[in-house]
């Protein structure tokens, strides 16, 4: 089997942050896991270095486009080994081949009949890079941006894309895993439901030089996402090197939900227009948030990746990542949870099941994985072990193949938990006071460390460097290097006899730091001392706070949102009706809302969660209950007053 998997090529207008960490570690553990099965694995990366924002933003930096590229572009490509990731390819979309290969590609369409040339007049939004249409606007502004695009009359060059519309439909009806998960399918069916239009590929040379010139008219550059999506193309050797007729058959892309209607759209058609094969499967993942907000370097939210593995490791990060996030969903970052997730789950529950075993290993049978007693019987503890690792692989094959990370590492952990009461049923310690249970003695220990070493196994795509220690203190690092999925559930691999190396603890304790707040907010750091900008130390000016715009807002109907737990759909008088997502699910039922006069931020960037726009935010406050849990209160008014109302 071949597997080819991509991460999107990642715009250098800014730096690294945690949402790139996200998607190419998701990719990374994918690609390991594949690996694991024994695929033959393709896994690519990459930098998209055109177009307007690049140009713009090297001017701001005093830079040729070209220089600032380059500075750019190394920041990314020395992240990832930071982050464990093991590419086999980084394309940047300067690279001399990926350019020759893009003009070969609009040549082969233009001469196809694909291509033509025609005057447009839309409305363009430079953030964007794009034509935006009448009903992708709100209130008349662009809903990323908060601008009113600029309209435009020019002559450029077209796609015919949509001649390839009810190809497409077809396509994403017959094949229900080419767009995942199912509620990304659903939305660009929806999209497509609509009459498509041509998708216009160039810009005038008199507007943007910084691109790559067309190769039939050398007064327009191309549009940047055509460019950038042939790197996918590019990097396996298209149209005829041996790697193109290897893995583009198997072709898996992951991205992040904001680039879905180019990847699921643009890119389908393109790729049908070449005559080829579409890819096999795109995955797409939702938005990291802070309290319910959209990461955004203007908030001075953004979590940088160096700065957490700096503070938390590099195991702690991926395991963090993977697990809190379902994958297709927003997921909420803070330290608090970071540190919560280093401490109890891997500290606490692997940490300490790892440590206690070998040191049991050590002191009860001198520092050797003892032998699997020949003919003595199996008792129900081991039995149920051995059901529930054989189980346990089953759900993490199927849940790593399907992105659904989080629920394998859920499988992992419930197996870790049985370990954790496997220990305390047998008491390894009271069977080794007396000989007459010597035998038992050995089985026991035997199974720890069998067990030990196919959870190492299973965790080596995600937490690569914490499961080559595992296999390392076991004794069994030669092993590791080449055991595939396989290997786990077969009872009896573990050779008696190897010694075995307690070696340092896996994860010692984080402790919170004094000052480190226990919920950031936006603008609050989110790693313990390192503040994303210094604004005399934490103080805000008058002048800065009246930007806000709080006001009384009456909550007139309420909701829950498919398919979270966390997030309510409010309506709300301020005094116009508008709608507000909350994540207030677990703390007020719909019904206990209506008529409460809250407090809401009314000049709130809109935002989608879940699929819906959110316009503001209700404020409340948070409170650490004894128990660890998190208490939720609305903030509201003492006295009746007038929705609406302005909060001075």
């Amino acid at each position: 089997m071949t597997t080819y998997v991509t991460t999107p090529i990642y715009y250098v207008n800014a730096m690294p942050h945690l949402g790139h960490a996200y998607t190419t570690i998701v990719t990374d553990a994918y690609s390991r896991f594949k690996r694991l099965c024994g695929d033959d694995v393709r896994f690519q990366t990459g930098t998209d270095e055109h177009g307007e924002k690049i140009a713009e933003a090297a001017a701001k930096a005093g830079e040729t486009p070209r220089q600032y590229v380059d500075r750019i572009a190394a920041t990314f490509k020395e992240t990832w080994p930071l982050l464990s990731i093991r590419q086999d390819y980084t394309i940047r979309t300067t690279d001399p081949d990926h350019i020759q290969t893009v003009q070969d590609i609009l040549q082969v369409v233009h001469d196809r009949g694909d291509i033509y040339f025609s005057e447009y007049s839309g409305l363009y939004c430079q953030g964007c890079e794009r034509f935006l249409t009448e009903k992708e606007l709100v209130d008349g502004k662009c809903p990323d941006h908060l601008v009113e695009p600029k309209a435009i009359s020019e002559q450029n060059y077209f796609f015919r894309m949509s001649k390839y519309q009810d190809w497409l439909i077809d396509h994403i009806q017959t094949h229900p895993e080419f767009i995942t998960p199912e509620r990304y399918r659903n939305e660009v069916l929806s999209f497509l439901s609509e009459p498509l239009e041509d998708l216009c590929i160039s810009r005038p040379t008199s507007r943007l030089t910084w691109g790559i010139p067309l190769p039939f008219d050398n007064k327009f550059v191309t549009y940047v996402w055509f460019d950038a999506l042939i790197n996918y193309l590019t990097g396996i050797g298209y149209p005829d090197g041996a790697d193109f007729a290897m893995y583009w058959a198997a072709a898996e892309h992951v991205i992040a939900k904001d680039i879905l209607k180019p990847h699921a759209i643009y890119w389908p058609t393109m790729i049908r227009a070449l005559g080829l094969e579409p890819f096999q499967r795109l995955h797409v993942h939702g938005y990291w948030n802070v309290d319910a907000t959209k990461m955004s370097k203007s908030l001075g939210n953004v979590v940088r990746p160096k700065e957490l593995v700096d503070t938390y490791g590099v195991d702690t990060v991926r395991y963090f990542l993977l697990r809190e996030m379902s994958f297709g969903l927003d997921s909420s970052f803070s330290a608090d949870a970071i540190l919560a997730r280093h401490n109890a789950d891997l500290a606490n529950d692997l940490g300490n099941l790892f440590s206690r075993s070998l040191t049991m290993i050590d002191k009860y049978a001198d520092g050797r994985i003892p032998e699997c007693c020949a003919g003595f019987l199996f008792t129900p503890e081991d039995q149920e072990l051995m059901s529930a690792m054989a189980s346990m692989v089953a759900q993490y094959r199927e849940y790593m193949e399907n992105f659904r990370f989080h629920k394998a590492l859920q499988a992992i952990w419930e197996v870790i938990s049985l370990l954790n009461r496997y220990i305390v049923g047998n008491a390894p310690w009271e069977l080794a006071k007396d000989a007459r249970h010597g035998d038992r003695l050995k089985m026991v220990l035997y199974h720890l460390a069998e067990a030990l070493w196919m959870i190492a196994l299973v965790l080596k795509p995600i937490m690569p460097g914490t499961a080559e220690k595992m296999a390392s203190a076991l004794g069994l690092q030669k092993q590791f290097a080449d055991a595939g999925i396989d290997a786990v559930g077969q009872w009896g691999e573990v050779p008696s006899g190897t010694v075995i190396d307690k070696g340092a603890q896996l994860f010692p304790r984080v402790e919170k730091k004094a000052g480190v707040p226990a919920a950031p907010s936006a603008g609050q750091p989110l790693v313990p001392g390192k503040p994303e900008a210094n604004i005399g130390e934490g103080l805000i000016t008058f002048d800065q706070f009246k930007d806000v715009e709080l006001r009384v807002a009456e909550i007139v109907a309420a909701e829950k949102v498919a398919k979270s737990e966390k997030l309510l759909k409010l309506t709300v008088k301020a005094p116009e009706k508008r709608t507000i997502v909350a994540g207030i699910a677990l703390h007020y039922t719909p019904e206990a809302l209506i008529g409460q006069k809250v407090i809401i931020v009314a000049n709130l960037k809109p935002a989608k969660l879940m699929g819906i726009l959110s316009h503001g935010m209700v404020l409340a406050a948070k409170e650490q209950q004894a128990d660890g849990s998190e208490r939720l209160v609305l903030a509201t008014v003492a006295a009746p007053i007038a929705s609406g109302s302005r909060v001075a």
